[in-house]
């Protein structure tokens, strides 16, 4: 088995072709909710467990579950948690995360989720296993948000991230569930180009108010990380 560090000394994941492999848009999206006094968390469609990986090493005190409806996904998310001996924190669920319900798993404090990005035959990928990953097959927009709304606690945040596109649809959507849009930050690849990601929190019955951050600029001028790539890369 070949494994890799997600950072020096960090998290450690095993090379497999069960999951997309690990994303800048996964490990941003890790980076982004405050974690302050959160204790019960899930990770929606978690693939190999990259972003719970990441936020089990940001606060010793999170309790993941860690849901995903692909058998190999789950088993692989199931390998890497074992990797670094999380096994007491991080709980993978091999479900479907739209038949969840609160008396089998709790009310969470916060929900994150990297999503299917793109609508049926809109975004296909060319291996057949990876479209479910990609487009939105099992769960929908709408069904996430729904799922989200039904497992969150009074005031709890979903963080998801979505292609700067969709960003419209998603607060929009988001919103029709009783997730109240509250922060935004757009992501661009160089400063001044168009934002290719959208990194959004939600929060469950908030009140109308949305703060939108400045922009996440991945690279400098010159092709090199901005500084603040680097410190959620563990780089500087």
């Amino acid at each position: 088995m070949e494994t890799f560090e997600l950072w020096p000394s960090g998290p450690v994941m095993e090379k497999s072709r069960d999951a997309e492999p690990v994303t800048t848009d996964s490990v941003l999206l890790a980076a982004f909710p405050a974690l302050g006094s959160v204790e019960r968390a899930a990770d929606f469609g978690c693939g190999s467990g990259v972003i719970s990986l990441i936020l089990a090493a940001r606060s010793p005190r999170l309790r993941v579950d860690m849901v995903e409806i692909d058998p190999a996904a789950a088993a692989l998310a199931e390998r890497n948690t074992a990797l670094n001996g999380l096994q007491e924190r991080l709980r993978v669920l091999n479900r479907d995360l739209r038949t969840l319900r609160e008396t089998q798993v709790g009310k969470y404090q916060l929900i994150v989720s990297n999503p299917p990005y793109f609508q049926v035959g809109s975004g296909s990928s060319p291996e057949e296993g990876r479209r479910c990953a990609r487009e939105e097959r099992l769960c929908t927009m709408a069904e996430l948000a729904e799922a989200a709304a039904r497992l969150l606690g009074d005031g709890g945040r979903l963080a998801v991230v979505y292609p700067a596109e969709r960003l419209a649809e998603a607060m929009r959507v988001f919103s029709c569930h009783g997730l109240e849009p509250k922060r935004l930050r757009l992501v661009e690849a160089r400063a001044g180009k168009a934002p290719s990601a959208a990194l959004l929190e939600c929060r469950r019955g908030g009140r109308p108010g949305l703060r939108v951050e400045p922009s996440l600029t991945l690279k400098n001028p010159d092709g090199t990380d901005t500084a603040e790539v680097k410190r959620i890369y563990h780089l500087d």
